[in-house]
């Protein structure tokens, strides 16, 4: 075997936690993809022996490509959270294996996803690698062209608005799950105060339809506001098959016809009550989503 192939089966161990981090980072499944092929390409440009940790090598070079991506996205005055949801991971809502929900339930829901949309690029990117990875600062100082102390202080400025915006979400899956099953059932009965019910007061829908929304993502707040789409919910609850599935490991709804997927939706629980509803029907964008078995992220 040739040391270039050596060399590519040494990445691949890599890809998983490559993907993981950019997916963080940037939010989109596309770009994480084509930053962890960019590290590839940088590293197929070095001598491997003159790296100690490839492993920390290729989290270096994949948060610095992410970083510039995060910074070009930012030069053309593009805002991630308001004109479009980041890339859901889907998987089978299978509850037979609780190994696979256990790997899922790791996973960053939308929710916080949403948040670190609002980050700026050297924010999002520190606070990633450290909080999310333990990632040293000094080994996160020179991702982001500063010093230890500098990155240390970016985390935590970070950190504070990741803390929050985002309210620590139920974790338990079956309690994710009833009330998942609550709301589609009171969706397909048209039943307002058994919607309301299961509302948290506070709670943010957010729908993005692609180009059939002009304008970006929708976004409603509040109880009243929400519960006042029931009838938007009870046609497409009685008009699409309704499957449970885990999304970013939380419970959530694909919606298909026939063989087309239609929409998904994402929910975000805390103490027994829905505090966000985030809804992909975009189609230009849910063909190129992968539903898998398990996540790699």
């Amino acid at each position: 075997m040739d040391e270039h192939v050596l060399l590519a089966n040494r990445f691949e161990a890599h890809r998983a936690h490559l993907t993981a981090v950019a997916y963080r980072m940037l939010g989109s499944l596309t770009e994480a993809d084509d930053a962890v092929q960019e590290a590839w390409l940088r590293l197929d440009r070095v001598d491997p022996d003159a790296i100690d940790n490839l492993g920390g090598w290729l989290t270096t070079a994949v948060s610095r490509v992410c970083l510039d991506m995060l910074r070009a996205r930012k030069s053309r005055r593009e805002d991630a959270f308001e004109t479009h949801l980041p890339d859901p991971i889907i998987a089978l809502d299978d509850r037979t294996q609780p190994e696979q929900q256990a790997v899922l339930a790791d996973s960053v829901g939308m929710a916080l996803l949403i948040v670190l949309d609002s980050l700026n690029p050297a924010e999002r990117v520190t606070f990633v690698l450290h909080d999310m990875f333990t990632v040293p600062f000094d080994q996160i100082a020179p991702v982001v062209g500063k010093s230890a102390a500098a990155a240390k202080m970016i985390a935590s400025r970070a950190r504070r608005r990741v803390q929050g915006r985002t309210p620590q979400p139920d974790r338990d899956l079956p309690r994710q799950r009833r009330l998942v099953d609550a709301f589609l059932t009171a969706a397909r009965s048209g039943e307002f105060e058994s919607l309301l019910a299961i509302l948290d007061p506070e709670v943010v829908l957010r729908a993005d339809a692609g180009a059939l929304l002009p304008g970006g993502i929708r976004v409603l707040r509040g109880a009243a506001a929400v519960a006042g789409q029931l009838e938007v919910f009870r046609r497409a609850a009685n008009a699409f098959a309704s499957h449970p599935v885990l999304i970013n490991g939380f419970a959530g709804l694909l919606n298909t016809d026939g063989d087309n997927t239609i929409s998904l939706i994402a929910f975000t629980t805390r103490d027994g009550k829905i505090t966000a509803i985030d809804l992909l029907s975009d189609p230009a964008r849910l063909p190129r989503l992968d539903t898998i078995a398990h996540g790699n992220q």
